[in-house]
């Protein structure tokens, strides 16, 4: 039952995520959430993610940004990333993940998700069909909603880990 939460990948950062390797297996669009994947919850681009949407651009990806937050808010993350993007997107909904691969003109074959949220992110690729890689959230302050998610998280967490034969934070130590 919890696996239809697993990820493909779970990863630390969205920014250790070899890209030139996904483009050489046929990957041609990136979605991304934004708040704890690519920025601090409310933080504009940095110059991390600035450099990374220029990579993906030379590579020759399409990106889209969905966001469950509200259109200025997405607004002032794109601003210098300039890139398709959905706000108020209703993550797991299958209907913007769709809309998203429309804007890049990708299927599902061809389109990876990338964001920090086992029950919106990875939940609505998942169902959407398309590959998921679940990164570390970057920053530990975050809306009490989501914190409540966290605990449910971690228990879906460690049953991925033992059915990936991963250890978890806890048995490393």
């Amino acid at each position: 039952m919890l696996q239809k939460f697993y990820p493909d990948e779970y990863l630390d950062s969205a920014y250790i995520i070899d890209f030139d390797a996904l483009y050489r297996k046929g990957y041609r669009g990136v979605i991304f959430d934004i708040d704890n994947t690519l920025v601090p919850h409310g933080a504009p681009a940095d110059a991390r993610a600035r450099a990374l949407f220029a990579h993906l651009r030379k590579i020759g990806f399409q990106c889209c940004l969905l966001s469950n937050n509200q259109r200025p808010r997405v607004e002032m993350f794109n601003r210098e990333i300039q890139v398709h993007f959905i706000e108020n997107a209703h993550k797991p909904s299958r209907k913007s993940y769709l809309r998203a691969m429309e804007l890049m003109h990708t299927d599902r074959a061809t389109t990876l998700f990338v964001g920090d949220q086992l029950f919106t992110d990875v939940y609505g690729a998942r169902r959407t069909g398309i590959h998921s890689i679940l990164v570390k959230p970057i920053h530990p302050k975050e809306e009490i909603q989501i914190v409540l998610k966290r605990y449910l998280e971690r228990i879906v967490l460690y049953f991925y880990r033992r059915s990936q034969n991963t250890p978890t934070d806890q048995e490393r130590k």
